[in-house]
């Protein structure tokens, strides 16, 4: 077992998993805590530019943890979107900025929940409050986290809070955000090399609600059409996916960074609640959203509330 504590962000991570997690156990050591950062899943080409220009080691990728190893969980809480072992491990800590849902522990724990658009903003509060220094590479992470979970402040899940902590990252930082903002998030959507199956994995949610699970993905781009190219492969994906994971629904929001619109995929025997949760009819599974970018504030809770 793992003398160290270990910090680790959801499955299929983004950027505020990855850069909150090590920013995270940075935090935590400076507070004297033997810690570990820990990946559950290889980084998007957005997540390596970030770690790339600050020339900042990946942390090692694990799959499982044992039982009664302490772990603190960041940027999640449900266990179907954490380590294997999950239920056995010692949760001592949780700093997220997601719904609370399929979360039980057998001890107490500090628990830091917050309706922010992103992970490091509440980890940026909690330096100021205790009053430590936040370091060039930190106020980086941090921005980068922020730039990715709210499209450089442009998602409806953006708060005050976020907008305060990316302008206070920026002058640490000594960056200018806007340009780098958007040289990283264009980054991230250069989807070429990806695989259909590796595209509908590359950020994907899984979720159980009322018997159903049911999983929500999403992946940025500068251009739909130029997705929906692969729009065959794709499905054909998606369909395996459903079977391989007895899944009600899958849907993939195609996420147009630039215009702030996403077109839906939704595929499963449950795809008729699309309809429901907004509105238009799919046709030929698919259906665009205008305004819609966010997966947290504006596709789960339209869903969720169907199922």
């Amino acid at each position: 077992m793992e003398k160290e504590v270990l910090v680790f962000g959801h499955k299929n991570p983004d950027t505020d998993s990855i850069c909150s997690s090590i920013v995270k156990q940075k935090l935590s050591k400076k507070c004297g805590q033997d810690t570990k950062t820990v990946k559950l899943g290889n980084i998007n080409k957005e997540t390596k530019y970030v770690l790339d220009y600050l020339k900042v080691e990946e942390p090692k990728t694990i799959e499982k943890v044992e039982e009664g190893q302490e772990v603190i969980l960041v940027d999640h809480n449900e266990f179907n979107q954490s380590a294997e072992g999950i239920e056995k491990a010692k949760i001592i800590e949780v700093i997220d900025h997601h719904r609370i849902s399929h979360f039980e522990t057998s001890e107490p724990l500090f628990y830091t929940a917050k309706p922010y658009g992103c992970t490091s903003t509440i980890l940026y509060n909690e330096y100021k409050s205790n009053n430590i220094e936040i370091s060039k590479e930190e106020a980086i992470l941090m921005a980068s986290a922020i730039i990715s979970d709210t499209l450089l402040l442009k998602s409806p899940t953006t708060t005050k809070k976020d907008e305060e902590a990316l302008e206070e990252l920026e002058k640490i930082s000594g960056i200018d955000i806007k340009e780098y903002g958007l040289e990283m998030l264009k980054a991230g959507t250069d989807l070429d090399d990806l695989s259909a199956e590796e595209l509908i994995n590359l950020d994907a949610k899984s979720l159980d609600k009322n018997g159903t699970k049911f999983v929500i993905a999403q992946v940025n781009t500068v251009s739909i059409e130029d997705v929906l190219k692969r729009e065959d492969a794709i499905k054909e994906a998606i369909n395996k996916e459903i079977d391989n994971k007895t899944l009600g629904l899958f849907v993939l929001a195609i996420t147009d960074i630039l215009n702030s619109n996403s077109e839906i995929i939704a595929l499963g025997n449950k795809s008729n609640i699309i309809k429901e949760a907004f509105g238009k009819e799919l046709e030929n599974d698919k259906v665009f959203l205008e305004g819609v970018v966010s997966r947290k504030k504006q596709l789960l809770p339209n869903i969720d509330k169907k199922i």
